[in-house]
């Protein structure tokens, strides 16, 4: 069997996550208290009955603090009964979350007595610091659109095989900030700008002109394969850690050009070596 449980901060995508993980087929439960987590398994995935192979739990802040900290152990225990669980925890920046609750008027689950926003926010993050810590994958949805956030799950959780690494290469721009999640990044602002040719300004790392531009300059070669035999040495080490997924982001001052092309190459080059690579280019999205 397996099973995705979906946790992360209110107005982070929860809903989203669970509704597109139904829609693929999974036997879906959301608000399920922690306790209830394994008498819930041994129900649905009854051998002799056999309901569903594929399962999805969300599980929040208002599950009990002691079963919350348990979590992994209760991971452990259902790994050993052959279950394959992963955790997403998905979260935003604090000025996103009050915008999505500003806009929807719903209460955070979190308040009461009349605790403000802000506060209550804060309460979730630290009672859901643990299962964050433990998350097989952790999801910025600060810049993500809904159908954004659809394609980042069935990219990254659903493309995946059973076993093996899942690896992600995102293009960003700087002027637009850092990548929540990411566990390597690089910095290629050096590199000459297609920006400044009036005649590229307009276009992307994608198009011929550019990547013509971009491919006559020496140092643009020397920094692709600097990141290429970066990654070549290290990804074995952790997919020997058994992790399950990394992130690789590139980012150049507007996410235009030279990190989209140097993104599309390494796409190019590792998605014939491991089986579960995925692109995103978050700008031009």
């Amino acid at each position: 069997m397996k099973l995705i449980i979906v946790s992360g901060l209110s107005g982070s995508g929860k809903s989203v996550a669970l509704n597109t993980l139904e829609d693929e087929g999974f036997y879906c439960v959301d608000n399920l208290p922690t306790g209830l987590l394994e008498p819930l398994i041994a129900s649905v995935g009854d051998r002799q009955i056999k309901l569903y192979d594929r399962v999805a739990v969300g599980i929040d802040a208002r599950s009990d603090a002691a079963e919350l900290r348990g979590l992994p152990e209760t991971v452990q225990r259902l790994a050993q009964r052959g279950v394959e669980a992963q955790i997403l925890f998905l979260h935003a920046e604090m000025k996103t979350l009050i915008r999505r609750f500003s806009e929807t008027r719903r209460k955070h689950p979190m308040s009461r007595k009349g605790m403000p926003l802000m506060e209550a926010i804060e309460v979730e993050k630290a009672v859901l610091s643990g299962v964050n810590a433990n998350a097989d994958l952790s999801i910025d949805t600060t810049q993500l659109t809904l159908h954004q956030l659809r394609d980042l799950i069935k990219d990254r959780l659903l493309s995946k095989s059973s076993a093996g690494l899942s690896l992600l290469f995102q293009s960003f721009g700087y002027k637009n900030g850092l990548p929540g999640d990411t566990d390597f990044v690089f910095d290629v602002r050096c590199l000459p700008n297609p920006y400044w040719e009036p005649r590229l300004r307009e276009k992307t790392g994608r198009d011929s002109e550019v990547v013509k531009y971009l491919n006559a300059h020496p140092m643009v070669e020397t920094m692709y394969t600097r990141i290429r035999d970066f990654l070549e040495e290290w990804i074995p080490h952790f997919q020997a850690e058994n992790r399950s997924y990394i992130t690789v982001s590139v980012g150049c001052t507007g996410g235009q050009h030279r990190s989209v092309f140097l993104v599309d190459k390494l796409y190019d080059h590792f998605r014939v070596r491991l089986q579960n690579v995925a692109i995103r280019h978050r700008e031009l999205q």
